[in-house]
């Protein structure tokens, strides 16, 4: 599998980090590219197996994903395409994960996810996977920043 990793350290305690990326339902609230994200099944926001719906920006396109890990404890939570993936690639798990910087009361935030595709569009769809993850990333800053 190939890996897709971005890294950041958001200036926000992690609790209030958290508790906005947590959520796996909540994507519609921060990130810009996502009109609406309603789960499936009614599940909570860390219910193994849930299922969020996207509906994305401008153009109405939609992808369902599946929660396959959440650990509160730790912070993280993994995911995969539910059906159709929207890249072209035969496998894809993401994964959000975040620890305390505790010298300066911030967060250090890593998105990543791991593919298998095609040799001959590797590089793009790395490159495509990390600028989605920067700019959810963006996005959270400023959402958390008001």
């Amino acid at each position: 599998m190939t890996l897709a990793y971005v890294s950041t350290v958001i200036r926000a305690d992690i609790d209030a980090v958290w508790s906005v990326l947590g959520d796996f339902h909540g994507l519609a609230a921060w990130v810009n590219r996502i009109r609406s994200n309603e789960p499936e099944n009614g599940a909570g926001p860390g219910a193994v197996g849930s299922v969020r719906n996207l509906t994305l920006e401008p153009d109405g396109d939609t992808a369902r994903e599946r929660l396959v890990r959440y650990d509160a404890a730790d912070r993280s939570y993994s995911y995969e395409f539910a059906g159709a993936i929207p890249f072209p690639a035969s496998s894809y798990r993401g994964t959000v994960h975040v620890l305390p910087v505790t010298d300066a009361n911030t967060t250090f935030l890593e998105w990543y996810g791991e593919f298998d595709c095609e040799p001959d569009v590797l590089d793009e769809i790395a490159r495509t996977f990390c600028a989605i993850y920067s700019e959810f990333i963006s996005d959270l800053r400023a959402y958390l920043n008001g």
